[in-house]
């Protein structure tokens, strides 16, 4: 366990607290690409902090402080124009770079009109379908080119969505193989009203690599063979989960709110290549139903229940660790060493710098042909670990009309017939 002390390091991520500094020193995807398209604006909270993303006529993305320095209107309410944000308030105009670029009335007649800035601004970087930020001091770090950003012939998805507990509590989860055995195979049967077991560990083991950490696992119906075991799947550094074809990211709203964002990558049919995606579509991933209740029918969703099920923010000073607890105490101790590192003025883990090596940078993958290669429709059809992959999506609950008749347009093999039956990942 940690004692409170302890816990507060690690959970709050606020600005000057050690935990937020640690963060604060990667990139972090807040938003899809697509979502600026359908309005320019969209207020933001990270870390604590009130921002506005907006992207201008001309195409330029800018984070930008939500109020306006003139008289704190809400920026959120401005209008978009060819370089800049403009506030609805009085005018004054702001460039993705904070700077005011226009101050009608003020600036009228004035040969060197001054050149106010905006307090805070943060530098965006717009990859693979997502919006990306960086928060922290500079020179700021590479953008990771992770190899999937590069996987050909794909449908390829963002969904986002709030979840109402710290950000660390999710983070957990990516290094706890265990939990899947109990809350998505059992638990997700005894919601179906099935009597079903599954499969125990029997065997599982943790290593750290460059880009985070690696659980493996062995259960009673696999062995030393199986690529989970000698592949395994990656706690990406310092918040994120790679699990072959897709990422998660827990990025910090605030101390007690979590922005879970996920990309998810499915390759298409051989009939349907070359297949390219004009617009990667992003959607809102509901975690509450039209009643209030928990949503329980997909993965992440059982997932976010689990997260917030411990409180806000879970009091690890009561909690009753096991062996099969070993990766957390081995992340935990690596984000305390990161944060003495941060006070050394010493890069943390897994920050990249290199352009040398920042190109299709490989992660482990389980199942890679399975997920990447190229399978007519017939062969998808006859394959039952295939179909799952390549034509269900069991992630999330809430998938729009419009993005489920995308992806089947794309697959070529209808409606994936998947109701919220609960699957291991």
């Amino acid at each position: 366990m940690l004692s409170a002390e302890e816990n507060r390091i690690i959970t709050q991520v606020g600005k000057g607290t050690p935990m937020g500094e640690l963060l604060r020193r990667y990139w972090h995807p807040i938003a899809g690409e697509a979502e600026l398209s359908e309005n320019p604006i969209k207020p933001v909270r990270l870390f604590g902090e009130e921002l506005v993303l907006f992207k201008t006529r001309s195409g330029e993305v800018g984070l930008v402080e939500r109020h306006c320095p003139h008289r704190s209107a809400d920026l959120a309410h401005g209008m978009v124009e060819e370089h800049g944000l403009r506030c609805n308030y009085h005018g004054w105009c702001f460039s993705k770079d904070g700077i005011a670029i226009d101050r009608p009335f003020e600036d009228e007649g004035k040969k060197n009109p001054a050149r106010l800035k905006l307090a805070t601004t943060y530098p965006i970087q717009v990859k693979s379908g997502l919006i990306w930020t960086y928060m922290g001091p500079q020179p700021a770090p590479l953008l990771p080119d992770w190899e999937p950003f590069s996987w050909e012939n794909g449908f390829v998805q963002v969904i986002i969505s709030t979840v109402p507990c710290n950000w660390f509590q999710c983070q957990e989860n990516s290094i706890d193989p265990i939990h899947f055995e109990w809350m998505h195979e059992n638990w997700g049967s005894y919601l179906q009203g099935k009597q079903v077991k599954a499969p125990r560990h029997i065997k599982i083991e943790f290593d750290e690599i460059d880009e985070g950490f690696v659980y493996r696992r062995i259960k009673e119906d696999t062995d030393e063979d199986d690529e989970i075991w000698t592949t395994g799947r990656v706690c990406l550094w310092p918040n994120g989960f790679f699990l072959g074809e897709h990422f998660e990211w827990r990025v910090p709203i605030d101390d007690e709110n979590t922005l879970s964002v996920t990309w998810k990558y499915t390759r298409v049919p051989r009939e349907s290549e070359p297949y390219r995606q004009d617009v990667i579509p992003t959607w809102q991933g509901p975690v509450f139903d039209e009643s209030g209740a928990w949503i329980t029918t997909h993965v992440m969703n059982q997932d976010f229940l689990a997260w917030a099920g411990q409180g806000r923010v879970t009091d690890r000073t009561r909690e009753l660790l096991g062996k099969s607890d070993r990766g957390i105490l081995m992340i935990r101790k690596r984000f305390f060493e990161d944060i003495e590192r941060i006070k050394r003025g010493e890069d943390p883990k897994a920050v990249l710098r290199d352009p040398a090596i920042n190109s299709r940078i490989p992660l482990p993958v389980t199942d890679r042909e399975l997920l990447t290669g190229s399978f007519t429709r017939d062969e998808i059809t006859l394959n039952k670990r295939l179909k799952l992959l390549r034509t269900t999506f069991f992630l999330h609950a809430g998938q729009p009309d419009s993005v489920r008749r995308e992806f089947e347009d794309a697959i070529g093999l209808g409606d994936s017939g998947f109701r919220g039956l609960m699957q291991s990942r």
